[in-house]
């Protein structure tokens, strides 16, 4: 009922008080398992994507955001699950196998499930190198990437504020991506980086930012 509610009213005000300009959505395939690859410039990158696509789709989330307590704590668990996120532990190597096997029962039911390639988000406009896990999930899942440009979106929650301000935002989505060719060679660790390469290049192609070829790492101060 709530996910109707966020994508039956909550989403159609947020995109007349903000007018995104969304370009690509015919890109998106509306049914099978697909992956969109997002740049990460903003905290509400989320919530953007999950307002503007065509199609529902899955996040993962720190697992302390849905163990809140009281009436608040369980609204904030309900409403971050009808947009979508899935609670996963995180800051150890268990974490990340338990998230890319949550991602990839996601997948495996034919779902759309998003990853931010980059990590974390992007503090000085720039590209930074993927990790691999996108790559892994790719061809684990033989799942469709989509690769995703959001501009804007780090002035409508700038770091450190709560409230969305008033911005131009813009979201593209591009052409999907199929790796089929590399079928039974998921467990290379020169594929996995060569399709997280070609799939960050896309993003680069679409969102004109500027490519570092190092991982970024958010500063504690603004994590």
């Amino acid at each position: 009922m709530l996910q109707l509610l966020i994508r039956g009213v909550l989403a159609p005000l947020a995109k007349l008080a903000y007018r995104p300009d969304v370009q690509g959505l015919e890109n998106v395939p509306l049914d099978g398992p697909v992956i969109l690859a997002p740049n990460h410039r903003s905290a509400i990158d989320t919530a953007v994507i999950a307002l503007v696509a065509p199609r529902p789709v899955r996040f993962l989330g720190k697992a302390e955001y849905f163990t809140g307590t009281g009436l608040k704590g369980r609204f904030v668990a309900s409403f971050l699950s009808a947009l979508g996120y899935l609670p996963v532990e995180r800051g150890n190597a268990m974490a990340g196998i338990a998230a890319l096997k949550a991602a990839r029962e996601v997948l495996e039911a034919g779902e759309t499930f998003a990853i931010y390639p980059e990590g974390t988000r992007s503090l000085d406009g720039r590209l930074y190198r993927g990790h691999t896990g996108v790559g892994t999930l790719a061809l684990e899942t033989g799942a469709a990437v989509v690769p995703v440009a959001l501009h804007g979106t780090e002035k409508l929650l700038p770091v450190g504020k709560k409230i969305p301000r008033l911005a131009k935002v813009s979201v593209r989505f591009g052409k999907p991506l199929d790796f089929s060719r590399y079928d039974g060679l998921s467990s290379s660790p020169a594929i996995r980086r060569a399709v997280t390469d070609e799939i960050m290049y896309s993003i680069m192609e679409l969102s004109g930012q500027e490519y570092v070829d190092s991982y970024h790492k958010l500063p504690r101060s603004a994590a």
